[in-house]
């Protein structure tokens, strides 16, 4: 029986990793987490926040994940749409889910990742 969701892996290319610690440590506020040697020796990096952990992994054909994307539930949405906004993230809201405020961003390789809060 599955009890959680572990991660999320998301793609990115080679190289792209000091990019990504400034996305999602700096704009998201996600804390990074070590990989372990072995795993590290294939290029990446973890972030985590709280329960959440997205993994970004290399992928030697890397192509950008534009309709796949995890689905990040924060506290305070128009703060924090601000917060990426204010760091250079372009926000995109979307109103099609209803009892939930979300918008839209992508990572610097062009990942997309939902951003929502239930209504009320």
């Amino acid at each position: 029986m599955i009890a959680a969701v572990d991660h999320v892996q998301l793609a990115a290319p080679a190289g792209s990793e000091d990019a990504l610690r400034a996305y999602y440590a700096d704009v998201l506020g996600m804390t990074e987490i070590p990989k372990p040697p072995t795993l590290a020796a294939r290029g990446g990096c973890w972030f985590g926040a709280g329960a959440v952990q997205l993994h970004l992994g290399v992928e030697a054909d890397f192509r950008p994940a534009k309709k796949a994307h995890p689905g990040l539930r924060v506290v305070n949405i128009e703060a924090y749409a601000a917060r990426l906004e204010a760091r250079g993230a372009q926000v995109g809201w979307d109103g099609d889910l209803p009892g939930h405020r979300r918008f839209y961003s992508e990572d610097p390789v062009g990942n997309r990742l939902e951003f929502l809060e239930p209504e009320g």
